[in-house]
């Protein structure tokens, strides 16, 4: 069998690395965010036509954010974050909407519309339960391709920006000598190895550059060693007219479209992060949204660009094999000091495009195999082939202006001339298309307790009874309904209080539906057990008498022919599917 992602796993989230690797491998998390970060803003703020007091402000701000926002990613304080490491900053996908908030009302108009916009991204992170037949995999892997597509195609047009005394040639030569220190090292070096290769890429390229004299280093003898940019806070709109409700909706659609994005980054991560596969728990893709948004709040506050999770995220954790969250959190105060030492900035901000461009190639490259996969392992069907593939090309179109470009001006260009946008507008769409019949299901609202079974059984007899089943395939539905309740009711009961409190009934939704000649039951639950999909994959590593809980959950294994379980915040949803044996026609 061919090796998996997982197994070259060095350290996972809960695993130290010794203190001089672990900040080693901060620096190396967060040194290649600096100068696209920076170079984000300050392309923002100069299509925005705004002074350089404001960039520089702007740029120490949007740092700053990043790293605060970056350490409650590793921590996961409460609700907020989401226990791994994750790079948090501006995202190019803002650039066109908030310049043209800059141009038309300043540094404060743009502050409140990524105020309000925000409050729609902390909406749909609360209702994000009800959106699980919308926000499937097939959705946050394309949203993860369309976002690999949409960023390249701008990254390698500055593959010939020379910003010194360089000629092209230098420029390519090192280019090409960054992609291959990139690809040897990933394809060759030991494991161990191979965490390294980011910082070996850029550093050496970053040296061959200066020597060929493509490194502009007078940025950086102008900067002072250490200082906060002064008299620069833009703060924020509060009354808004005219021109604040025309570029609310777009900033809306973005943000929300990066949230889709958060989205994917989220089940990605948490699939390359450990050694042995574990079931998604979406109360870490509620956290890592939680926190983006408080990033977004502390954007608008400073008065700089809204933040997003960074694209490398996910193949930067393939790349190197380190998970730890430890690496996060001295990314995060790395983040913090470089805001404050403008020096660093700069000799960051002057490395050269040819290098960072051959790097993030190869990472966004990685981040395209991966929503390619997410979509697969969704299963792959002409239905769900139809809306990637329309959707994917659909986004880009529009990225590219090639689809109606004459009628995409003002208003209309800033909010459709982005591809992840557009994209992701397309594909959640057409899911619509796909799961409008699937929403009509049969449903039963009863209590979550063994007493209940009665009730759920006659329901399912009669749903198999009014499709036709015959007597074994209904007995096999009605047990798996049966094992289903009892492994909730057992995981239910283990929890601490949860079953002594007074009156503290909660409630069980189970709802069914017919696809083909397969039975698709959901049971939603207002509890917090462990993973019962974990908990079945495990089964077969047990060597010691199995308890009840166990007993039930290995003949669930046996009745159903697939169980999944998705953990949100006050909420579990547990999908079991049954297939008949022979369909009665």
């Amino acid at each position: 069998m061919a090796s998996t992602t997982s197994e070259r796993i060095l350290y996972e989230p809960d695993e130290s690395p010794p203190l001089p690797v672990t900040i080693v491998l901060g620096f190396q998390t967060v040194m290649g965010a600096f100068p696209s970060l920076a170079a984000f803003v300050a392309i923002t703020t100069r299509i925005g036509e705004q002074p350089s007091g404001y960039t520089s402000w702007a740029v120490f701000a949007a740092f700053l954010a990043s790293g605060i926002v970056m350490i409650i990613q590793s921590l996961r304080v409460w609700r907020f974050g989401a226990g791994y490491t994750l790079l948090v900053g501006p995202s190019s996908a803002f650039i066109v909407i908030c310049a043209a908030a800059l141009l038309e009302g300043g540094p404060a108009l743009m502050s409140a519309l990524v105020l309000v916009s925000t409050l729609f991204h902390f909406a749909f992170v609360a209702k994000l339960s009800l959106l699980r037949r919308v926000i499937t995999p097939t959705v946050a892997g394309t949203t993860l391709m369309l976002l690999a597509g949409t960023v390249v195609s701008a990254l390698l047009e500055t593959l010939s920006d020379i910003r010194a005394g360089g000629s092209l040639v230098s420029a390519a030569g090192v280019a090409a000598l960054t992609l291959g220190i990139m690809v040897a090292m990933r394809m060759y070096a030991p494991p161990k190895l191979q965490q390294w290769s980011p910082a070996v890429a850029i550093g050496v390229g970053a040296i061959v550059a200066a020597a060929l004299g493509l490194f502009d280093f007078q940025g950086v003898i102008d900067a002072p060693l250490l200082g906060i940019p002064g008299n620069a806070w833009p703060g924020i709109e509060l009354n808004p007219g005219v021109t604040f409700w025309a570029l609310l909706p777009g900033f809306v659609v973005v943000t929300l479209a990066s949230s889709v994005n958060a989205l994917g980054e989220g089940v990605a991560i948490q699939r390359v992060s450990w050694r042995r596969p574990r079931a998604t728990d979406f109360r870490v893709i509620q956290g890592t949204l939680n926190a983006v948004g408080l990033g977004n709040l502390l954007s608008a506050a400073l008065g700089t660009m809204p933040m997003a999770l960074l694209p490398a995220n996910v193949a930067r954790t393939m790349l190197t094999g380190v998970a730890a969250r430890r690496v996060g959190i001295v990314g995060g105060i790395l983040f913090i000091v470089v805001a404050l030492l403008p020096k660093v900035v700069a000799l960051l901000a002057a490395v050269p495009s040819s290098v960072l461009a051959s790097y993030l190639t190869v990472v966004l490259g990685l981040l395209f195999v991966e929503g390619l996969r997410m979509v697969l392992r969704d299963g792959m069907d002409g239905r769900k082939a139809l809306v990637v593939g329309t959707s994917f090309w659909i986004g880009m179109g529009f990225h590219h202006g090639v689809i109606f470009p004459e009628l995409l001006t003002g208003i209309w260009g800033a909010l459709l001339g982005n591809g992840m946008t557009t994209g992701s507008i397309a594909v959640i769409g057409l899911s619509l298309m796909i799961e409008l019949p699937a929403m009509r299901r049969r449903r039963l609202v009863t209590s979550l307790d063994a007493g209940a079974f009665p009730e759920i059984d006659k329901f399912l007899l009669d749903f198999a009874s009014k499709g036709g089943w015959n007597a074994a395939d209904t007995a096999r539905l009605r047990s798996a309904g049966e094992e289903t309740l009892l492994s909730l009711t057992q995981s239910d009961a283990d929890e601490p209080g949860s079953a002594d409190e007074p009156g503290s009934v909660r409630r069980l939704t189970v709802s069914a539906r017919r696809s083909g000649g397969v039975a698709e039951l959901e049971f939603i639950a207002a509890s917090d057990q462990e993973n019962l999909e974990d908990r079945i994959a495990y089964l077969n590593e047990l060597t010691e008498v199995p308890n009840e809980a166990d007993i039930a959950l290995r003949l669930l294994r046996r009745y159903a022919s697939s169980v999944e379980h998705r953990k949100y915040y006050g909420i579990d949803i547990i999908a079991v599917r049954v297939e008949q044996t022979r369909v009665t026609i």
